[in-house]
């Protein structure tokens, strides 16, 4: 047998497994869409059209508590993340989310006693309603928690605004796990 005999083989099969590889990319491109597209394969409405339809209710908090300003955050990343800044213009679902948020002391300094590292939890419990029938198709509840270092004693407003952005990017991943749940929701319809 030639030497180039052998050459000419592996490139055949090497020709072979690439003619596979195309032939099973081509036989599944066509399953995958994206999630949060507005192209769809079917007729049926996309998951952002479906995420644009909710109406998001306003987030019940004490006025003028810590809670309020949170709870006015998550409403405001809500809309922004399912409506793009937009009101739904027919609604057929209502969301519903309630807040409540703490703050926690982690790390202690043992020789002042005074707290170095605090972590701002968030929780979040919340209905997804259809308008139509007043049924509750969606309970659930998400958390999030975020970590902010006190800078010392002599700097109280640095303190104030580490814990704000602590709070701000709890706030963040809330309306992000919302929007998670209520996505696999419509995908999954459960």
């Amino acid at each position: 047998m030639p030497m180039w005999w052998g050459k000419e083989i592996a490139a055949s099969r090497q020709l072979i497994r690439l003619a596979v590889i195309l032939l099973l990319g081509a036989l599944t491109g066509a399953c995958f869409q994206p999630l949060y597209g507005d192209k769809t394969i079917s007729a049926d409405e996309s998951i952002r059209d479906k995420l644009g339809a909710i109406e998001i209710a306003d987030v019940p908090a004490p006025k003028g508590s810590p809670t309020a300003r949170l709870a006015v955050a998550v409403r405001n990343a809500l809309i922004y993340d399912l409506n793009g800044n937009a009101n739904p213009i027919s609604p057929t679902h209502r969301l519903q989310v309630t807040l409540s948020a703490t703050t926690t002391t982690v790390i202690v300094d043992v020789s002042s006693g005074r707290p170095e590292t605090q972590v701002e939890a968030v929780n979040a419990t919340f209905t997804l309603t259809e308008i139509t029938t007043q049924k509750v198709v969606l309970n659930s509840s998400t958390f999030a928690r975020a970590s902010f270092d006190i800078p010392g004693t002599e700097q109280r407003f640095a303190q104030q605004r580490a814990q704000r952005n602590a709070e701000d990017r709890a706030v963040e991943l809330i309306a992000q796990n919302i929007r998670s749940r209520l996505a696999s929701f419509f995908v999954a319809g459960a």
